[in-house]
């Protein structure tokens, strides 16, 4: 009797301190809450309240009909998405085998190599856009490189359209998919591979059984981050899409600047917000229900 009391005495002990723990936790990150309430929820909040300002002054749901009835902007959110889930299809793929041969060099060449993916970096994505613009153009060293080379006879239209705009984001985001991604290779143990192989699985096999979902954490992340961060892209759509590729951020600035109509930017952009979080969580539901949950396993 007396041994179960001490022993529901000590559980209870222990629940108290782990609340007390939490609590002081929660002390702790207080001011980092704060913050991202006022930074975050403010604004967001904020926008959403204009978004139900209609521009004769009335408040409802007029924004967000106007925005259903005019096909422009239905248009723009779906070469958004597919913009967006384009530039991350072809970062996944150049990334992939670049971040593996990082991830199984010696560390002092892939430490070298690393500084080639990080110096982008140091330049202003506007200079890296008018790069862009300068050597995709009908004269620029690209297509003077295809006519010279007779794999082409005429110019490409390189810019001022989809795949300018395309080019010019992959070499903004494609950092974006390398850096965790080889964090999270170089975190695979290796033994897991030895272990494999040991038991007879050809090096293709170890590859796709093995190390390719001990790697999906590092995919997911990596093509999350690219995903959304695409979803808001401006100035690289604008110089290279030269006015023809009209995703959501021209939209919104056009409302803005031609129609100084704050109500419909607004609703713009809370539709984005919404459709961008539905589709973060349904990809996390995906991705837990599907192979990206072998990660969590050991071979």
């Amino acid at each position: 009797m007396r041994t179960g009391l001490a022993t529901a005495a000590n559980a209870q002990a222990l629940r108290a301190d782990a609340a007390g723990e939490q609590v002081r936790y929660l002390g702790l990150a207080a001011p980092a809450l704060l913050i991202v309430s006022v930074l975050l929820a403010l604004p967001v909040g904020w926008m959403a309240w204009l978004s139900l300002l209609a521009q004769d002054g009335s408040f409802g749901l007029a924004n967000y009909r106007d925005l259903a009835l005019e096909t422009v902007n239905l248009d723009s959110i779906l070469t958004t998405f597919r913009i967006s889930a384009t530039v991350t299809l072809i970062c996944l793929l150049l990334g992939y085998p670049f971040a593996y041969a990082l991830a199984e060099m010696p560390r002092r060449w892939s430490n070298l190599l690393m500084v080639a993916v990080i110096l982008p970096y140091w330049t202003s994505i506007l200079v890296r856009t008018y790069a862009w613009l300068v050597l995709l153009q009908r004269r620029g060293l690209v297509n003077q490189a295809l006519q010279t080379s007779g794999i082409v006879d005429e110019p490409l239209r390189l810019v001022h359209n989809e795949i300018g705009t395309i080019i010019g984001m992959t070499h903004i985001m494609l950092p974006f998919l390398i850096l965790p991604l080889y964090a999270a290779m170089r975190a695979i143990d290796r033994s897991y591979i030895r272990a494999a192989a040991s038991l007879g699985a050809s090096p293709v096999r170890v590859f796709w059984t093995v190390f390719v979902p001990l790697s999906l954490p590092g995919v997911a992340s990596g093509t999350f981050l690219i995903f959304v961060i695409c979803l808001g892209f401006y100035i690289t759509p604008a110089i290279l899409g030269g006015g023809r590729v009209a995703m959501v951020a021209q939209q919104i600035e056009k409302s803005l600047t031609l129609y100084a109509h704050f109500g419909a930017a607004s609703a713009l952009g809370i539709v984005l917000l919404v459709l961008s979080m539905a589709t973060i969580w349904l990809a996390v539901r995906l991705a837990e229900r599907g192979p990206t949950s072998l990660a969590g396993t050991r071979p």
